[in-house]
This record gives C-alpha cells, structure tokens and sequence, in this order.
C-alpha cells in the first residue's frame, strides 16, 4: 500500500503562486508514476498534471499548460506542483494520485481517474479575484 498526503494549499489572490506538494509514504515509492486532479464544488474530478517515475514524462491539461509545473524528487518520495499565473477558475480540492504501471503508449491514459491506484484525501485552493 502507498499512502499519499497533499499539503500546500491555501488562499491567494488571482496572479499569485502556490506550490503542493504530495508525500508518499509505505510500499517503495517507485516506479511509480503520479497524477495531479483537482475538483470544483458541483463538478466532476478532472485531470490536471501527470509525470512518470523518471520525470522524462509530463503532461497537461490544456487548462494549466504553461502555468503549472509537475515535478518530483524521488529521494525524498515527494511530488510537487508548482501553481503560477493562478486564476479564481483554479479554485479546487486538489489531489495526488499513484499509479502502479508503467508510463503508458498511449499518453492520453494517465488522464483517466481509474488508471491511478492510489489517491491522498486532498488540499484546499482557493482563488480570490
């Protein structure tokens, strides 16, 4: 099993940056790969940022692209999103999420909710106009 806890949220005004961060812990943390989502009040989960165990692979919704980083250090079993540019539409709970295969072909694949294996309880960001 692998446990995964979001911290790093908070209030910031539109333009401001936030940086998360997802700290895994039980079961070795690699190979793992890792996928950030986020949820607004009355709306569906969505995907926001993925990176293989490796970080040669990223990707990103279109939504975020240019003004969210994913990273990770595996020696300290942590993955980071760094949050620039931030918009009150960013207003989210956002989770970390692991999965136990491999970087897939098909990329488009680290978006889908029930490829991750794992998931952390969330972190609160809020946008304020």
């Amino acid at each position: 099993q692998v446990q995964l806890v979001e911290s790093g949220g908070g209030l910031v005004q539109a333009g401001g940056s936030l940086r998360l961060s997802c700290a895994a812990s039980g079961r070795t943390f690699s190979p793992y790969a890792v996928g950030w989502f986020r949820q607004a009040p009355g709306k569906e989960r969505e995907f926001v940022a993925a990176i293989s165990w490796s970080g040669a692979n990223t990707y990103y919704s279109e939504s975020v692209k240019g003004r969210l980083t994913i990273s990770r250090d595996n020696a300290k079993n942590t993955i980071y999103l760094q949050m620039n540019s931030l918009k009150p539409e960013d207003t989210a709970v956002y989770y970390c999420a692991a999965s136990d295969t491999p970087w897939p072909r098909t990329v488009m694949v680290v978006t889908q909710r029930g490829w991750y294996d794992y998931w952390g309880l969330g972190t609160q960001v809020t946008v304020s106009s």
